[in-house]
């Protein structure tokens, strides 16, 4: 059976005070509180700015050995797609010393939704990934286009792992899915809030998931078990703790499964 690991899009968030992390925690020690409850995070706060090493270096010295971290490419790859090289560059070795230490398991491009399938933009993803040298890279898609039959078979072919995702149920929005691409499987929870996805701001990742549509995400990671040999799960609906609260939730009905 394939592992699975189950974690949260990030960490150090004011809104938490309370619903997840104690009263009057200081934001240096939510990642030690963190820890205590899951064994892998994705670093968001790389797309928005390429952070200096020593921020790197700081984050995983306070993580012990077996801890797995994922971290998002920078907007530059995935939304600007200008003076790429230089930058992703400059990303790399910022991340250097997570990737030293052996913790830094993968790196997620999340691509925008006006980034769309053609066969050019295709190629931008697969020849890409060289950028990254052996880190593992996965792709989400936020466009419906993505689902063109040529996308899994030359994300398999260069090595890039398949990001399924959970959203709301709107025009060109990506389906749930339980594929895989190699043999590590990704899942981004971002929630259902259709109301607030266009323009919503914050209030896009306020949802909290019902029972039942966990449990179908149950059934789909037993068909996704046997494609990978693991498996990410990030809760990113992370307004006023709701990721963490289904992530513990997912966590109970996976141990009642197995």
């Amino acid at each position: 059976m394939a592992q699975i690991l189950i974690g949260t899009s990030g960490y150090s968030f004011p809104d938490w005070v309370g619903p997840f992390y104690p009263a009057g925690i200081e934001k240096g020690k939510m990642l030690d509180f963190y820890l205590e409850h899951f064994k892998t995070v994705e670093i968001n706060s790389t797309y928005y700015r390429i952070p200096h090493p020593a921020v790197i270096r700081n984050i995983e010295r306070k993580t012990p050995p077996e801890f797995e971290f994922i971290v998002k490419t920078h907007a530059s790859f995935t939304h600007e797609r200008r003076e790429v090289e230089r930058l992703s560059a400059e990303f790399m070795a910022a991340i250097a010393p997570m990737a030293d230490s052996g913790k830094l398991k993968g790196l997620l491009a999340q691509f925008p939704g006006s980034f769309r399938f053609s066969p050019a933009n295709l190629e931008y993803v697969t020849q890409g990934a060289k950028l990254f040298g052996d880190l593992p890279l996965y792709a989400e898609f936020r466009h419906d286009s993505w689902l063109s039959p040529a996308v899994k078979p030359a994300l398999s072919q260069a090595g890039i792992g398949y990001c399924n995702v959970d959203q709301p149920s709107l025009p060109h929005l990506l389906p749930p899915e339980s594929s895989a691409t190699t043999r590590v499987g990704y899942v981004r929870f971002h929630g259902r809030n259709g109301e607030h996805w266009w323009g919503g701001g914050p209030l896009r990742y306020d949802y909290t998931y019902t029972d039942e549509q966990l449990k179908d995400w149950v059934k789909r990671l037993d068909e996704l078990r046997q494609k990978a040999d693991k498996i990410f799960l990030f809760f990113n609906n992370c307004h006023l703790g709701q990721a963490v609260k289904d992530a513990f939730r997912m966590q109970s009905l996976l141990l009642k499964e197995s």
